[in-house]
């Protein structure tokens, strides 16, 4: 059994309001809410103890979240370009309600279709979705019977989570994957997929929710 424990980074200044902060974007940092919560995910994650590789996603506010992690697993910090965010085009920063008072056709066909990238974006969810199996196949692979901790955005863990269920693109939307979320996902030797965990957020109670 091969195991990828799935974390979203923590809160960045334009988490609370649900801005879409993708790859073409400010590429912004944890803010003190956010590294508070990664502090909690590395000792949840410890406690776990099974973890034998950390893989993250280029994207500052991932690496931030990735290194305490690490530094207490005493494992070497891995990262791959494909494990970055979707690219979110002219929509960068706004909210939904923003894009769809400006952008309503856009983002009709964005929930419609995996092949309709965001306005003015680089690639489609269709796109993303190939990356990011390149590199859960390449993880598969190389840590065979392994725990490896993956940690990225919300884009691509619910692509992997949507890809483990074998779920209809449109499923992407309806999911919850909340900053510093865990999720796990299992694969048999043949493959097969199992979700084990989605979303839990039990190890963000106490100090990570303080001011």
């Amino acid at each position: 059994m091969t195991t990828l424990v799935l974390l979203r980074h923590g809160e960045t200044l334009l988490t609370p309001g649900r801005r879409l902060s993708g790859s073409g974007g400010s590429n912004p940092g944890l803010s003190p809410a956010g590294r508070r919560q990664a502090d909690a995910a590395a000792d949840a994650l410890a406690h776990r103890g099974d973890i034998e590789a950390v893989v993250t996603s280029p994207m500052r506010r991932c690496r931030e979240t990735a290194r305490p992690v690490a530094e207490r697993l005493g494992l070497n910090l891995q990262v791959d370009p494909d494990l970055r965010e979707a690219d979110f085009g002219a929509w960068e920063g706004l909210t939904f309600s923003e894009v769809r008072a400006r952008y309503p056709d856009d983002l009709n066909a964005w929930f419609t279709s995996p092949d309709s990238p965001p306005t003015g974006a680089a690639e489609t969810m269709h796109q993303v979705a190939r990356r990011v199996t390149a590199v859960r196949d390449g993880l598969l692979a190389r840590y065979a019977g392994a725990t490896v901790l993956i940690v990225s955005h919300v884009v691509p863990v619910r692509t992997l989570l949507r890809l483990a269920l074998q779920a209809p693109p449109h499923t992407l939307f309806r999911m919850e994957v909340a900053a510093a979320s865990l999720s796990t996902v299992t694969y048999d030797k043949d493959g097969t997929a199992t979700v084990q965990s989605l979303n839990d957020t039990h190890h963000l109670t106490g100090k990570c929710h303080r001011a």
